[in-house]
């Protein structure tokens, strides 16, 4: 009975054994199924989930405007005071919704594509109308000196200047700031090329972004969704050396495999240039757990602080030779309009930015840019992608409204939060087609690992005890 109860031991030892062993030979083996199903589905080909949260946007995108209104326009006009403002807002607008067009594969394991520019006003996710009219900036004015910096010429526009009667502020409604209007000094400059039409975003409706080149992911899974080309081109003739080149993926996914540690580069033509996001938190939506990468404060920090960022100093007054930090000067590929972008209310940026106008509070919560990722797959579930508009002010002694501007400075004019999260239907697919397929596996292994162990150290266990008081 003794041989009997000691055998019986062993055998449960032996199988919680196998059971241990077979679960630390299934993660490699699971790891090759996990691989194989993220290949399987991460790939953008059609058929693929990849595809079909690729091809059009998983979930409402929303860009939901603040215009920063002047509460102190006479002083600004009159004194040259420093601007106070007040932002107003969220404008809302619905954008994004509309599928890639113009798709095309190739046989190099690439697929083109253009992104349709659209944007419908939500009422009911706006404190106003497009309506709305706001004291801002006069987008037109406050370039002449940027795009004609000759004093000469100066002196001619600033004829046309006096006898439309602009100023360096204007009241103009939100529709009218956003997506354009025809500027009266603008419309008498009989100079060639001179469009009367401006906008912050103008054009944009009814126009398209790219084209765009992306990898498939079918010959290389590690270079899944990194682009390409953009414009059929690898860099932007915008910046010097690897500040002009255009990195990463589009921002919608990245490839499979996320780690905590990796950088993620991404390219966004509103900035033209390509950025990067760093590992936060984890985060958990709708049941999917996802991993924030922000931009961190390096993006945007002066030269002199990150060396890297030599190549994005371009202006060496208004930079105070490449120590200033927190903005961003994109007039190369802004027709030479001095349009500077930051984050929202100068966020990271130096306080002699900040403290050129009065009325912003800068804070990361609200402020801040980040992708949340599914790191297995890759996808971007939810993100907020924020950013601010400014125009450069330069004193001008040609131009009468920029006279009583005392120094240039960086003026801003709006900050946009464009944001999503995957819906619904689209979480429910995601969590059935990938997500608990992954975890059963996952389960699985551990199940086996952690039972088999129990088993084996119990029978063992067990085994050495009867045998201890056998041999007493």
């Amino acid at each position: 009975m003794g041989c009997n109860r000691n055998c019986g031991l062993l055998t449960g030892a032996i199988i919680g054994g196998v059971l241990a062993i077979f679960g630390g030979v299934l993660i490699p083996l699971g790891d090759n199924l996990i691989s194989k199903a993220v290949k399987k589905e991460a790939v953008i080909v059609n058929g693929t989930a990849a595809f079909q949260n690729w091809l059009v946007p998983g979930s409402s995108v929303y860009r939901e405007f603040w215009i920063f209104h002047v509460l102190n326009p006479s002083e600004v006009m009159e004194e040259g005071a420093q601007p106070k403002l007040e932002q107003r807002g969220p404008y809302t607008y619905r954008v994004r919704y509309l599928p890639k067009v113009n798709v095309t594969e190739s046989e190099n394991g690439t697929i083109s594509y253009m992104l349709p520019n659209i944007a419908n006003f939500e009422p009911d996710k706006s404190v106003g109308t497009e309506n709305d009219t706001l004291t801002i900036l006069n987008l037109a004015l406050v370039a002449v000196p940027s795009v004609f910096p000759s004093t000469f010429m100066q002196s001619i526009i600033n004829t046309w200047v006096k006898s439309s009667n602009a100023a360096i502020l204007q009241n103009r409604t939100v529709k009218e700031i956003l997506w354009g209007y025809t500027d009266p000094f603008l419309d008498i400059i009989p100079l060639p090329g001179v469009k009367s039409f401006v906008g912050v975003f103008y054009p944009y409706n009814e126009t398209t972004d790219g084209p765009y080149t992306v990898y498939t992911g079918t010959e290389d899974i590690a270079q899944t969704a990194i682009i390409e080309s953009y414009k059929n081109k690898r860099t932007l003739s915008y910046w010097k050396g690897h500040c002009d080149m255009v990195n990463g993926t589009d921002g919608a996914s990245f490839p499979p495999f996320v780690k905590k540690d990796q950088v993620l580069r991404f390219f966004s033509s509103d900035i033209c240039r390509s950025i990067y996001g760093v590992f936060h938190s984890q985060q958990v939506v709708k049941g999917i757990t996802l991993y924030r990468f922000v931009v961190p404060r390096e993006a945007f920090a002066a030269p002199d602080e990150v060396p890297d960022n030599y190549c994005f100093c371009t202006d060496l007054e208004i930079s105070q030779n490449c120590t200033v930090a927190g903005v961003l000067d994109i007039s190369a590929c802004k027709a030479k309009r001095p349009v500077y972008i930051s984050l929202p209310h100068f966020l990271h940026a130096s306080d002699s930015v900040l403290n050129s106008v009065e009325g912003l509070s800068p804070n990361e919560e609200e402020h801040e840019t980040y992708l949340d990722i599914e790191p297995v797959t890759g996808f971007t579930l939810r993100f907020a992608k924020r950013l601010q508009v400014n125009l450069l002010v330069r004193p001008s002694t040609r131009i009468e409204p920029l006279k009583k501007v005392k120094k240039p400075y960086v003026f801003p004019v709006l900050w946009l939060n464009e944001s999503a999260v995957i819906g619904d239907e689209k979480a429910e697919m995601f969590r059935g087609k990938i997500s608990s397929r992954l975890q059963l596996l996952s389960m699985l292994q551990m199940a086996l690992m952690i039972g088999g162990s129990v088993l084996f150290l119990a029978f063992m266990g067990s085994y050495f005890i009867c045998r201890s008081k056998k041999l007493k």
